[in-house]
């Protein structure tokens, strides 16, 4: 199977906080999950952590490598960028991340992740969806010392209902 690609300073545990969900589900395939993952606007349907987003400078609303866009999560007021998008293939797994920051740079309050998705086709019609993220600063360190710890919970709810909605779009 495959691994999250992470970018020089955001190694797992070489930061404050880092959390990893993954589900793998019969009777669906990447294809399936692929148009509700890539396209924030989907979101807030099936994850009620997620709300108000937007694409800056006239984007969307697909995420593309590069793209900014902002939404609201757990309290913080994200701003973010995308690093990595690949739609998934035959040959390859999906994968998508964003640089997400919230608070002034330097300030106490900063928060700065990476938050990177994989989704690919295993044998047998499986899906598998691994979800991560890597968190710097002192908001990091605190969602870390949570018990118990709201990101963990926070991101199973995603999975949980991405595969929800991606098996509801394939009854329609």
């Amino acid at each position: 199977m495959n691994a999250i690609l992470w970018p020089e300073g955001y190694t797992p545990g070489t930061t404050e906080n880092f959390v990893s969900n993954e589900v793998i589900v019969a009777g669906l395939s990447a294809a399936d999950v692929w148009p509700l993952l890539s396209v924030p606007a989907q979101w807030p349907t099936y994850y009620a952590n997620s709300a108000n987003v937007r694409f800056y400078e006239g984007r969307g609303p697909e995420l593309a490598l590069g793209d900014r866009f902002y939404f609201e999560t757990f309290g913080f007021p994200v701003e973010s960028q995308v690093t990595e998008f690949v739609p998934p293939s035959a040959a390859e797994a999906g994968r998508v991340a964003w640089h997400g920051w919230a608070g002034e740079d330097g300030a106490d309050d900063r928060l700065d992740v990476i938050h990177a998705w994989l989704v690919e086709d295993l044998d047998g019609g499986r899906v598998r969806i691994l979800t991560q993220e890597v968190q710097k600063g002192a908001p990091a360190k605190a969602l870390h010392e949570a018990k118990p710890n709201p990101m963990i919970n926070g991101h199973q709810d995603w999975l949980d209902g991405l595969v929800a909605a991606a098996f509801a779009s394939k009854q329609v």
